[in-house]
């Protein structure tokens, strides 16, 4: 029996749903998802015992519009194919984006095309993409939670990817055949349960959004997709620009992006990494996928100058975070939260902030949903730093009067290992917008964070660890309040950084106490060494 669908266009109409009294209740708070394959049902806690569908096939921008049966795709076709024929992916409604100077106002005459390859604004400031929203305020807010919570978990291209789920928000305009997706985000909230209970004073509502449960490990995935999806419109047919790669300065984690994407693509990458500057794991991935990688002898800030000298004079497109396209995916983790969450805003995001483009991703996405109404409020956010990287949390500390780049030292949460950071008047905007806050941890307080996290069910990298530290210095200080909502973004996969786990766990870092290192205990192969051990560990909790 063909499997039945609904397409991301259609779901079930809510405007008839009553309950026993014959009272109207618009209430939408969840999705219950019963999959057969191909199949999905939305019954959104409805108390009602009737529920209308609208089927109206001739109207592809009706908000409820039901998708007929349809049987499973002829076996020679993939699934980028079906999306090309099927008529609804290339449906944009007149949705459409453009970049703009930084906060610009609504009137700006400065506009250019996303098909234009341009970073910076006539006065050399940066850029925003600004999303024409008066056309999708043509759609209530609830049409798209419903039509967001409809796509997650598929394999409709390009819509069970996390980011691509929210197509409309983040390229509108691209078609599907030039998408390239390894299906990033969708990635889960671990519930910090013990986390919160036995080490932050009782916290029953602390979550850690884990982005670097990702392809390549890091939150970096979410905004690749969507840079190299639309280097790959610039350089195919009918635009034919003559892009000859994409090039990158990183810490690590955008190089193993960009490396995997444009690998998927087939579009050549070239990185630039500062030597000895980042984890074996993170150097391995770019080789790993054939990019192009450049060792050079200085830090991040050094590499940066030095692509951007390199763009300007060789046809490659630019792929760090200066590029704002990058931030209209990483803004799809705040959406993703709200969803998470059946679209209740939490109190507090903390996000670790380095070159801080993703502070302002984040502000990006909780705006856009609470101005096109699918959220009436905004989370307050944190911006954390390494105290040996700290520029904005200076700047903070200042009143905001006096930005002072610095040449950042080294840290062990090195992905924000930077002093100069490029997106410094996005994060001020964010944080200005949210009543945000900024704070910052020392290399001993995020180490020790990180291990108190893994020992509660975690495997945190050292910029998670930043996070942490400054949640529990936001905590002792009652800031954060015992039962506030509270998430902490965790960047990219503790495996990355193992080798800091290891120095850590075997107490060979200078000046660091590492009070939670949990060192192998060396034992004789005999019974009664073995035993010894045992019994003086497990000393209180056994019953001999």
């Amino acid at each position: 029996m063909a499997a039945a669908a609904f397409s991301p266009s259609f779901f079930f109409s809510l405007s008839s749903i009553t309950d026993s009294e014959g009272k109207n209740d618009n209430v939408i708070s969840t999705v219950n998802r019963f999959r057969n394959p191909g199949s999905l049902l939305l019954l959104r806690h409805c108390r009602g015992t009737r529920i209308s569908c609208s089927s109206t096939a001739s109207d592809p921008t009706s908000v409820h519009h039901h998708q007929q049966l349809k049987s499973r795709r002829p076996p020679e076709e993939n699934i980028r194919e079906e999306a090309c024929r099927r008529d609804e992916a290339n449906a944009s409604h007149g949705f459409s984006a453009c970049y703009v100077p930084f906060d610009a106002p609504a009137d700006t005459a400065e506009t250019y095309s996303l098909d234009d390859v341009v970073y910076r604004s006539r006065s050399g400031g940066l850029l925003d993409v600004r999303h024409n929203l008066s056309a999708l305020k043509r759609f209530p807010g609830s049409h798209w939670r419903a039509l967001f919570d409809s796509r997650v978990g598929r394999t409709t291209w390009p819509y069970g990817s996390g980011v691509w789920s929210k197509k409309e928000f983040v390229l509108p305009e691209i078609d599907p055949d030039h998408i390239v997706s390894l299906f990033e985000g969708n990635s889960n909230l671990f519930w910090a349960e013990r986390l919160g209970r036995d080490h932050l004073g009782g916290m029953p509502d602390l979550w850690v959004k884990h982005c670097g449960i990702s392809h390549t490990g890091s939150f970096k995935d979410l905004g690749m997709t969507v840079l190299v999806s639309q280097v790959n419109r610039l350089r195919s047919a009918p635009l034919n620009r003559p892009i000859a790669g994409v090039g990158c300065a990183s810490t690590g984690d955008t190089s193993a992006a960009l490396s995997a994407y444009c690998a998927a693509a087939g579009i050549p990458a070239i990185v630039f990494l500062p030597t000895d500057r980042i984890s074996l794991a993170q150097l391995v991935q770019p080789i790993a996928n054939g990019a192009t990688v450049l060792s050079i002898d200085t830090d991040f800030d050094g590499c940066m100058r030095l692509i951007r000298e390199v763009t300007a004079e060789l046809p490659i497109y630019l792929a760090n975070s200066l590029n704002s396209l990058r931030l209209e995916g990483q803004k799809t983790a705040a959406i993703e939260i709200l969803q998470q969450f059946d679209w209740e805003v939490p109190d507090w995001v903390i996000v670790p902030g380095g070159n801080l483009g993703n502070i302002y991703a984040f502000y990006k996405g909780f705006e856009m949903c609470r101005e096109l109404e699918l959220v009436d409020r905004v989370p307050r956010l944190v911006c954390a730093q390494a105290a040996n990287a700290n520029p904005l949390y200076l700047y903070y500390k200042s009143g905001w009067a006096d930005f002072k780049p610095m040449v950042a030292a080294d840290t062990f949460a090195s992905a924000i290992q930077i002093g100069d950071p490029v997106s410094i008047d996005r994060a001020v905007f964010a944080l200005k917008a949210t009543d945000g806050i900024v704070e910052e941890a020392t290399e001993e307080e995020l180490m020790d964070a990180m291990s108190l996290a893994d020992r509660t069910g975690m495997f945190a990298c050292p910029h998670t660890g930043v996070a942490l530290a400054a949640l529990f210095k936001l905590r002792e200080r009652g800031v954060i309040k015992t039962n506030d909502r509270t998430i902490v973004v965790s960047t990219a996969h503790g495996l990355k950084f193992s080798q800091s786990k290891v120095a850590y766990h075997s107490k060979e870092i200078a000046n660091m106490a590492c009070q939670y290192a949990n060192p192998p205990v060396h034992v004789k192969a005999n019974f009664g060494s073995v035993m010894d051990v045992l019994k003086k560990k497990l000393e209180g909790k056994l019953s001999l």
